[in-house]
């Protein structure tokens, strides 16, 4: 019997493992981490991440063939693969800070795996790494090999979230690279034949190992352009009268560009993107090409510059001052049908309401209150590093309050905004919203989830990203 141990109980970790146990049932599959509380979740009945479709297929394979253990060294040792799909932060000092990923976690993975190794390994990694990383573990490893022969391999990650057990299920292509070497093409197939149970071979590519490493960075970066080139386009719109959902569906016909991910918005956010193109930028730079760099520094300017751009329609639209005014924020996830705010927009948006003293009450169907307050107290790029080693129970931000509920977040705000696209918000009562809010009662739709003349008939006055201005705004500054 194969066995796969996969170090790391998260988003990647936990989903993938329980897939290639339902679709291998003879292949024994064990997720480990050393976070207690993490792994007791994933045995129990309330799952650690909420992924629609997750739970059913854990419940199908837990205790059959599919184990999450906190027995890290014992699994290591017993595998024949291993998945590492450890957290690779941004690092906050030293060399690279802010650009360059932080492989503390990684190098320690490495140094166990040869630690307790007894027999020959295949090590794939599975994290979002920087272009080289393989070549770094792989020397580690060979240098504390005591006679073992490892094989690296690099299986790049390319869900979802939201409809990450979709995306296992029918992956548009399954990504392997490795060695040009017999060992090196023994090991990729494999890793070939896990995938096949359920692939068709045709999406199952095998590369070298750098470009396995590069296509994952290169595929984020050219996704976040995307929508970091309608958000530029969305704020023409707005200087000029043009509708950005005409524009990008006019601009989506073409089928050489194509309908994907052309919504304008407040914002991308997400745990890859804004990391993975700063990862590119200093390879780049590291690598003397600082003009390719410069280039893919503009996706995340762009990405800044559209939600302080709405931060400031806010507050100039509400007579330049949000102090003491409660506004109410719905959505705080980074896009529907997932719990994960890792760098969501609404943290930029609500910090900067904050700095100008406003009140804010959320309502997320799925993100929980110590969640938020945790996001808001945190300084950048902690929230990549394991939840042992954040910051403890930060202070709570007072004027922030968390609510079970859209009324109850609106009642008696003078604003709503709108910062993730969950359906349920396209169907509230919003004649009742009016009715309980202060007047002029304003709507700030970062999502274009809501009709904006529907609402103004109603007497709300709107802001829609990429609409043409409510008379109200057009006065106002776009950018303060």
């Amino acid at each position: 019997m194969v066995k796969i141990c996969c170090i790391g109980a998260g988003y990647v970790g936990g989903p993938t493992m329980a897939v290639i146990a339902l679709k291998c049932p003879d292949i024994e599959v064990v997720v480990v981490d050393i976070s207690k509380p993490r792994i007791e979740a994933w045995n129990s009945d309330t799952l650690p991440i909420y992924e629609p479709g997750l739970d059913d297929v854990v419940k199908q394979c837990r205790g059959k063939n599919l184990f999450f253990s906190t027995d890290v060294e014992k699994h290591v040792a017993e595998a024949d693969i291993i998945f590492v799909s450890v957290n690779t932060p941004t690092k906050t000092r030293g060399l690279g800070a802010g650009k360059a990923a932080d492989l503390t976690y990684w190098e320690s993975a490495a140094r166990m795996i040869a630690d307790v190794s007894k027999s020959d390994k295949i090590v794939v990694e599975k994290s979002t790494v920087p272009v080289k990383t393989a070549e770094a573990i792989e020397k580690i490893l060979t240098h504390n090999s005591k006679g073992i022969n490892y094989q690296i391999l690099s299986n790049p990650e390319f869900l979802a979230e939201g409809t990450a057990i979709e995306d296992l299920f029918k992956p548009d292509r399954v990504l392997i690279g490795g060695r040009e070497t017999p060992e090196g093409r023994k090991a990729v197939q494999a890793l070939k034949d896990v995938y096949a149970h359920w692939v068709p071979e045709d999406r199952i590519l095998t590369t070298n190992l750098w470009s396995a490493e590069l296509s994952k960075l290169a595929a984020n970066a050219f996704l976040a352009q995307r929508i970091s080139s309608v958000n530029a386009i969305s704020a023409l719109c707005e200087a000029t009268g043009a509708n950005v959902s005409e524009v990008a569906y006019a601009v989506g016909k073409d089928t050489r560009i194509g309908p994907k991910f052309l919504n304008a918005s407040v914002g991308f956010g997400g745990s890859c993107f804004q990391k993975d193109i700063l990862n590119l930028v200093y390879i780049c730079e590291c690598n003397g090409l600082p003009e390719v760099a410069n280039y893919w520094k503009q996706v995340i300017k762009i990405n800044d510059y559209q939600k302080s751009r709405f931060v400031n329609r806010v507050v100039s639209s509400m007579f330049n001052t949000v102090a003491g005014k409660k506004i109410a924020v719905l959505g705080f996830a980074f896009k529907k049908d997932t719990g994960d705010t890792r760098e969501t927009p609404a943290i930029d948006v609500c910090k900067g309401l904050l700095g100008d003293k406003a009140q804010i009450s959320i309502y997320d169907p799925q993100v929980t209150e110590d969640q938020i307050q945790r996001d808001l107290a945190m300084n950048k790029f902690d929230w990549d590093h394991p939840m042992h080693l954040q910051p403890t129970s930060p202070t709570a931000v007072k004027q922030v309050s968390c609510v079970w509920d859209a009324y109850e977040a609106t009642k008696g705000a003078h604003g709503l905004c709108i910062l993730t696209e969950w359906d349920e918000f396209k169907t509230l009562d919003y004649q009742k919203i009016f009715d309980n809010m202060q007047k002029p009662a304003f709507v700030f739709d970062g999502r274009n989830v809501v009709d904006p003349e529907k609402l103004r008939e109603i007497g709300f006055i709107v802001y829609s990203i990429g609409k043409p201005l409510d008379a109200w705004l057009k006065d106002m500054p776009a950018v303060a």
